[in-house]
């Protein structure tokens, strides 16, 4: 078992188990997620639907938590879509409210663990509050070491490589001699950052909901039915085990660094 997991999870359980067959050496970098079915865990149990919210900020903290453990590098969670204004103000508002609450709550726990955190996204648009709590806690936590937290908030796939291309534009870059893949994703939101090597959706949906549509090209997806607010580390867990029983091939006849 990895040592980040010894006393942390309970000998003889499940989670224990999914530890034992993980390869220590065959975990993925990047795991990116989409946190889908809050509204539906909530109306399931005829309860408001922010109070689904409020119950997968339980879910962002253990798996934050799981993920450093595990020995991911870079977690990132879709935590709030540019089509998700659309939905009733007072929604929108309690999102945001829960969003400035994580960040005054964890930043401590983030430092002690030296946690990075980082957004993606257009956060002009976000509250003045928010967007300062965000600015506070990224510029505390900017020489940490450990997990890469990034949140993509008011964040599109589709826009995000639209402003990439005028980023190239506006910076002289964009003569079609010369432009390859590596020079265009140096002018995306992810720019440093590798690709995800997993892409994990819950609440069984089959779509990637216009989430890092250029960075997943090869990413490995992992569905599951579990909503968002009732995922824990042993789902984690199952996702990682069955991304090592995968052979990553990359458009090869041969899996990443096969040699037959």
């Amino acid at each position: 078992m990895l040592e980040k997991l010894k006393g942390y999870l309970e000998p003889g359980t499940r989670e224990a188990e999914l530890a034992e067959m993980l390869d220590p050496d065959n975990i993925p970098r990047h795991v990116a997620v989409i946190m889908d079915g809050n509204g539906r865990w909530a109306k399931e149990r005829n309860l408001p639907r922010i109070e689904g919210h409020r119950a997968g900020a339980k879910s962002v903290r253990e798996i934050v938590e799981a993920s450093a453990r595990l020995g991911v590098q870079v977690l990132t969670l879709f935590a709030f879509s540019r089509e998700n204004w659309k939905r009733p103000r007072t929604e929108v508002a309690t999102l945001w409210k829960l969003l400035e609450d994580y960040l005054k709550k964890e930043h401590k726990v983030l430092m002690d663990n030296s946690f990075r955190l980082s957004t993606i996204g257009r956060l002009d648009d976000l509250p003045a509050v928010v967007k300062r709590e965000l600015e506070q806690v990224i510029k505390l936590t900017a020489a940490n070491t450990g997990l890469r937290l990034v949140l993509a908030l008011n964040y599109s796939g589709r826009a995000e490589i639209v402003e990439a291309v005028r980023r190239l534009i506006r910076g002289g870059g964009a003569k079609a001699e010369g432009l390859d893949e590596e020079t265009f994703a140096r002018h995306l939101d992810t720019a440093g950052l590798p690709d995800p090597d997993l892409l994990i959706r819950t609440s069984g949906e089959m779509r990637v909901s216009n989430f890092l549509l250029w960075q997943i090209a090869y990413a490995e997806i992992w569905i599951t039915k579990v909503y968002w607010p009732d995922f824990r580390k042993i789902h984690l867990l199952e996702a990682l085990v069955d991304y090592q029983r995968r052979e990553r091939r990359f458009g090869d006849i041969r899996p990443a660094g096969g040699s037959s």
